[in-house]
């Protein structure tokens, strides 16, 4: 196979080149805060470089091996998570931040199942609902199913807690369970039922109610509920329309909370400016345009199926953590794909990338 000839090259110097924003953003939004705890400047960038090192590797072994391959391990994948997922609550293995038990701690870094949930997830949807076709129709045999399987997905998230992932992963799976011909009649029942428990998740537990309550006027309690909130508009509003210089920002010296991990395009907005934030929302949209016209043109169900779902995937997640930031969505604890710090994230998003090229390389060959 000759790969420059044969692969989406767009879809990959998308990926890359998020992945470089990403690496110079970690560095800019971190190397205060990694001086001042490690002694070490460079800390986060060393790591991030690390796992930018296994992702790539790892988009570049997905590009080579047959996406059909996928189907054999796609329940496999999804088990495996599930079982990592049920381990984050076992004490002993999970690791707790900020309240949160949402890591294992392995030999040199921690691992977040829930990334790996993601993605054994449109697997393995991609791989049933090929298997099922028409059957997805029917209540017991194909919507039922899915749903008990979403539910325990959905349980465990909301363990640890994690309601942000909890909500990516039900979106991309009705979203799926759509394209693949599910009636509507039972989404919408689905949805119906499930506002009650969403509004007892929310409204019944203090700190969601906070953060909704935070989300319609931060100006309430700007010192505490509102402060990430206020911090990342602020940064935005320092940023004008160009910028006020890569590694010059402020609001990243201890005013903007988790500045290198879920706020880092607030950053982007105060050093880059509308220019940066232009540029960086211009590339998640042509990638995961690039990724559904991978789909649409598939015309193998299997690979139509896999390549909607990362798209999905890859661009809801997006979506949301830029909402997050500006202040369009109440708080989540959600990763910007390629962006963000993070290994399992970074290496996950480079993986799902990898299929999609894997899938491009299909279409070539048909031509």
């Amino acid at each position: 196979m000759n790969l420059r000839r044969d692969v989406d090259t767009t879809v990959l110097l998308l990926a890359v080149a998020l992945t470089c924003i990403g690496v110079v953003m970690v560095y800019s939004s971190s190397s205060i805060m990694a001086a001042q705890r490690f002694n070490d400047g460079f800390y986060f960038l060393k790591r991030q470089l690390l796992y930018t090192l296994i992702g790539i590797g790892l988009m570049a072994g997905a590009t080579y091996f047959n996406y059909q391959n996928w189907r054999k391990l796609a329940v496999l994948t999804l088990l495996g998570s599930i079982v990592l997922l049920a381990l984050v609550l076992v004490p002993g293995f999970g690791v707790r931040v900020g309240g949160a038990l949402r890591w294992l701690r392995l030999p040199g870094f921690n691992l977040q199942p829930a990334e790996l949930v993601k993605l054994g997830l449109v697997l393995y949807l991609a791989h049933s609902l090929t298997r099922k076709k028409e059957k997805v129709r029917s209540l017991t045999k194909g919507y039922l199913p899915y749903m008990i399987v979403l539910g325990v997905l959905l349980g465990l998230l909301l363990k640890q807690p994690d309601l942000g992932s909890a909500m990516i992963i039900a979106g991309v799976a009705m979203a799926m369970l759509i394209v693949a011909g599910a009636r509507w009649s039972y989404i919408a029942a689905t949805l119906l039922a499930a506002l009650p428990a969403l509004y007892m998740l929310v409204m019944q537990v203090d700190y969601r109610r906070r953060r909704i309550l935070a989300f319609l006027d931060p100006w309430e309690d700007p010192f505490d509920t509102g402060f990430q909130i206020i911090q990342s508009l602020v940064a935005f509003g320092k940023g004008g329309v160009t910028g006020q210089g890569l590694g010059i920002g402020e609001q990243k010296l201890f005013y903007l909370p988790e500045a290198h991990t879920d706020f880092i395009f607030s950053v982007i907005g105060e050093e880059l400016g509308l220019i940066g934030v232009l540029v960086v929302a211009a590339l998640f949209l042509v990638l995961v345009l690039c990724g559904i016209r991978i789909a649409l043109q598939c015309q193998e169900p299997f690979g139509r199926n896999l390549a909607f779902g990362l798209s999905l995937l890859l661009g809801l997640e997006a979506f949301v953590n830029l909402a997050v930031c500006m202040g369009l969505l109440p708080t989540k604890g959600l990763a910007l794909p390629f962006i963000s710090y993070g290994g399992t994230s970074l290496v996950v998003s480079l993986l799902a990338v990898g299929i999609l090229l894997n899938i491009s390389t299909s279409l070539e060959a048909k031509r």
